[in-house]
């Protein structure tokens, strides 16, 4: 059986990484890349998934982020599905380019469109993140992380150049809006 994997938040400036496994038990309907699906129906399939399938998922904090670099945390995470989800699945599949120097994880570009299973844990990632955002959102009153997710929309900017960042952003992520000028270049994995 197929494992497929995605993950959600690379990209924001605040928030965790979120990465997803996921093996279907059964075929299930509708299942897409989880950005082109509404939050409406992202929401009613993520209780489907959860139902209908063996899956993990790892949450990687701003702090592991910033201490570790992206790309160390995908590939511990991905390491980390691979190994709950092994009794379960006989193949890996990511969504996207690489395998992160992983052996027997394949990868390929728009996998969450094409492949159930990775579609699948798309929705999972997504879904996850978007609901610890709303959830500390009223921890963090200043930054509106219900609306934007971490995403550095530019009323985000606006937040974190009149409040400064929260221990949720992403201090390695650098902002031209800000003046900031791109740290050194992270060493690769592989």
């Amino acid at each position: 059986m197929l494992c497929g994997i995605d993950e959600a938040g690379r990209g924001p400036i605040a928030g965790p990484l979120v990465v997803a496994g996921v093996v279907l038990k059964k075929e299930l309907e509708q299942l897409n890349d989880s950005k082109v699906l509404s939050e409406k129906k992202r929401e009613l399939l993520f209780d489907k998934i959860i139902d209908n399938s063996y899956n993990h998922i790892v949450f990687k904090s701003a702090k592991e982020i910033d201490e570790k670099g992206i790309s160390k945390c995908l590939k511990e995470s991905i390491t980390e599905i691979m190994q709950k989800l092994s009794s379960n699945a006989s193949s890996f599949l990511m969504d996207g380019n690489t395998s992160f120097g992983i052996n027997k994880l394949e990868h390929k570009i728009k996998a969450d469109a094409t492949i159930k299973e990775v579609s699948a844990a798309s929705i999972l990632a997504k879904v996850s993140r978007d609901r610890y955002m709303c959830k500390i959102a009223s921890n963090y009153e200043n930054y509106d992380f219900e609306k934007h997710k971490g995403y550095g929309t530019k009323a985000h900017v606006e937040k974190i150049k009149e409040f400064g960042r929260s221990d949720e952003h992403r201090f390695t992520f650098r902002l031209k809006a800000l003046g900031e000028e791109k740290l050194g270049v992270q060493k690769s994995l592989f």
